[in-house]
């Protein structure tokens, strides 16, 4: 039976995928690492395939696919004039299918919950995990809960419903509802494949190994992502730490997780020297996709982190329009506030750390700027006005 095991209790357990806590502390599980011997399959077309010895599935069903994966990683080349910014390069992951890493992390959840013969699915989402959960249920043919809080934006309910899933506002405490999904879900037959579903989780693992092969099978000094409830970082991790382990590669990178000032529970926990985050209270932040107040897999991020050497910094909201502004000018890459923090983070690591002329950095970007146009002020976007006799006179003067 397949096993999963937590990493501060040291123990495994047999999988339960309607709850995937550790039975003793709480914590969530993760996929028990293995000591086969594993290879890319680099003659593959697709993602999951190509690293499908390194995730936890018998078998890839293409046919359960979106074609996530093979996402570009672009040299921030005319970020480069900025004082004191080093080499960069970002792993642009909002090219994916339903524009975000969530697919990452939904593609093999959905593959297991198939193997597994379960029937619906479901997530709780504000935002990229609701559309994405939603899109490969459609894929799969399999029927999908999604429950969101109750201010969720109407652009965010547009992309996750036009799926077809079973939608949901939920009111009350979103923590609370977290821990609630998977009680209902045990009681109807629902896989709440939820932020740190350990199989979620997996799927993160394949961007590790993009950036690895990209690189020309090497690792990066630096990764910079955003962190929310902390199972996109954990994979990231335990991608280069497979790395390691298999011998590609002697060390892994240093990662940066960023938080948004007005929501960082797991920067204030690893500035003090915690082993264990406090909830937040009040936060307010305009990166609302990563605004976790209690994130569920945040001591391990903070297990994680200290024992490999990385560290956590956070953003604040101008700080973040400024990255977001600057990524969009000179790099064309129009991203959500959450990514843009990792660029914020960069400057202000910049401005203390003296990088190494050959040190490559790599920003995760994980999700579009369309889906929070909300969050635009027009009055951040300059434009000009001219009827059509006047058009050209207009022009004239402001090409000057």
């Amino acid at each position: 039976m397949e096993k999963l095991e937590c990493v501060f209790c040291a123990k495994s357990f047999p999988l339960d995928i309607f709850f995937p806590f550790c039975p003793e502390c709480g914590e969530p599980l993760l996929v028990s690492r293995t000591k086969k011997q594993r290879s890319f399959r680099t003659d593959k077309k697709l993602a999951v395939e190509i690293f499908g010895d390194f995730l936890p599935l018998e078998r890839i069903e293409p046919g359960l696919t979106l074609g996530e994966g093979d996402t570009p990683l672009l040299e921030l080349g005319r970020l480069a004039s900025l004082d004191k910014m080093p080499f960069t390069l970002t792993k642009n992951e909002t090219v994916n299918p339903t524009s975000s890493f969530k697919d990452r992390g939904s593609v093999v959840a959905v593959q297991k919950a198939v193997s597994l013969g379960i029937k619906t699915i479901g997530t709780i989402s504000t935002g990229n995990m609701a559309g994405s959960t939603a899109a490969y249920a459609a894929k799969a043919g399999l029927k999908s809960v999604i429950l969101v809080k109750e201010d969720t934006t109407k652009e965010k309910i547009l992309a996750a419903g036009i799926y077809g899933p079973i939608l949901v506002k939920v009111k009350g405490d979103y923590g609370r509802l977290f821990r609630k999904s998977f009680e209902i879900g045990r009681r109807h037959g629902i896989y709440f494949m939820n932020s740190v579903d350990p199989f979620r989780i997996e799927g993160y693992k394949v961007t590790g190994y993009e950036i690895f092969l990209q690189l020309g099978a090497r690792s990066p000094e630096y990764v910079f992502a955003p962190v929310s409830a902390g199972g996109h970082l954990i994979g990231l991790m335990r991608a280069f730490l497979d790395l390691r382990d298999e011998g590609l590669i002697r060390k892994i990178p240093v990662f940066v997780g960023v938080q948004a000032k007005g929501c960082s529970p797991l920067v204030r926990a690893f500035s003090s020297g915690k082993t264990s985050f406090t909830r937040f209270s009040n936060p307010r932040t305009i990166a609302h996709a990563i605004s976790n107040p209690n994130p569920p897999g945040g001591n391990i991020v903070l297990k994680m982190l200290r024992e490999n050497k990385g560290m956590l910094i956070a953003v604040s909201d101008a700080e973040i329009i400024k990255a977001q502004k600057l990524l969009a000018e000179r790099e064309g890459i129009f991203c959500d506030p959450a990514s843009a923090t990792v660029l914020a983070g960069l400057c202000q690591l910049a401005q203390k750390t003296s990088f190494k002329p050959r040190d490559r950095i790599v920003l995760v970007i994980t999700g579009s700027g369309l889906k929070t146009i909300e969050d635009l002020d027009i009055a951040r976007i300059d434009y000009h006005e001219a009827a059509i006799d006047g058009l050209e006179k207009m022009l004239d003067s402001v090409l000057r």
